[in-house]
């Protein structure tokens, strides 16, 4: 293995294209939707209802729930119109 050391090198050459100093209107657009992310997070994290939203979630016990509830008993629009038309009367 050889190894050299070669003293006085030209640095990179960098793309040559002019740079602004002023943030483009995609970057300001990013930053604001970062900006609002950031507020609404912390939002949430202050809201009580939120919280407690959280934990009933978390909850073992109601993710077991979530979990077993199906879409199984799925009904076609005409038989709940059928059924919706008998307990009108």
């Amino acid at each position: 293995m050889q190894t050299r050391t070669i003293a006085n090198s030209p640095p990179p050459v960098r793309d040559a294209s002019p740079v602004s100093s002023a943030p483009s209107a995609e970057t300001r657009r990013i930053s604001d939707d970062v900006a609002q992310a950031r507020d609404t997070a912390m939002s949430a994290l202050t809201n009580d209802r939120f919280r407690l939203m959280l934990e009933q979630i978390t909850d073992p016990g109601s993710s077991g729930a979530l979990m077993t509830m199906r879409g199984d008993n799925v009904v076609d629009f005409k038989s709940a119109q059928s059924s919706y038309a008998d307990n009108s009367d």
